[in-house]
């Protein structure tokens, strides 16, 4: 994201993109790609020794001898390879979001800078919340330019609103012994209603998602803490133990305590 000037980016193969202050663009992990500042679209060197210390320090890193023009600062976005909902990988990449055709954006762009600049107390939390801010504003900027994406892709489904709220209650309460039923009650439609449009625009049915759900959320427990396993069942809304682990060994193919060893090898 630009938060002073004008950034150019380079892609193999792709005309510079052109990026002003307040704007920003998002680039998928291992595309080859440089930035150059300022009216010259001409990338100047970079030390990468250099640049992996500023990186480690948190500090920032000048390219070029010149006066600066242009400040950018960068974010990294990683999805969970346990988790199975594909967002950041459904954003055609790069995506660029100008300043002038979202505003929010904007003032997200101007309170990071903000906090960045003088640190305080919460400032970490504060900016990892921004950070979530500034991703809503990819992925809706990405629904506005598709509005023929439907049926079938993760993003498309979140234009459904029977399939939004009812993931949104499957995500708020993963622990909740939700059904079709106590879904579709939840929901405000029908059984037959609900499970026609989780079908259409997933397909797969409610208690398919509720599980693979499930399954992702204690396979990250797993792997990032020491709780028991019967503690994880109890939390991603198992009744018991062996319940758990039969599911959880059709979705991963082995045993939840095989499955966190491997994870630790």
């Amino acid at each position: 994201m630009v938060s002073r000037g004008t950034m150019w980016l380079h892609v193999p193969g792709e005309k510079p993109l052109e990026v002003q202050a307040g704007g920003a663009v998002l680039v998928s992990p291992g595309t080859a790609h440089g930035i150059a500042g300022g009216s010259s679209m001409t990338m100047p060197p970079c030390d990468r020794e250099a640049a992996a210390r500023a990186l480690a320090e948190g500090r920032a890193l000048q390219l070029g001898s010149a006066p600066a023009q242009t400040e950018a600062i960068t974010l990294h976005y990683e999805q969970d390879p346990e988790v199975s909902t594909p967002v950041l990988t459904s954003l055609a990449q790069p995506m660029h979001v100008a300043a002038r055709e979202n505003a929010q954006l904007r003032r997200i762009v101007e309170v990071l800078t903000a906090e960045l600049a003088q640190p305080q107390i919460g400032t970490t939390a504060a900016v990892n919340s921004i950070v979530d801010l500034l991703f809503v504003q990819f992925v809706r900027a990405w629904l506005a330019r598709h509005p023929e994406e439907g049926p079938g892709s993760w993003l498309g489904a979140m234009r459904d609103p029977v399939v939004r709220d009812a993931l949104a209650c499957v995500h708020a309460q993963p622990e909740h012994p939700w059904t079709t039923e106590t879904l579709a009650a939840a929901t405000s439609v029908s059984r037959a209603t609900l499970a026609r449009h989780f079908r259409s625009a997933l397909g797969q049915t409610p208690g398919a998602y509720v599980t693979q759900w499930r399954i992702d959320l204690a396979s990250v427990r797993l792997r990032d803490t020491d709780e028991p396993v019967e503690s994880i069942s109890n939390a991603v809304g198992y009744a018991s133990p062996h319940a758990f682990s039969r599911a959880f060994r059709r979705a991963r193919g082995m045993a939840p305590g095989e499955y966190r060893s491997r994870l630790r090898e």
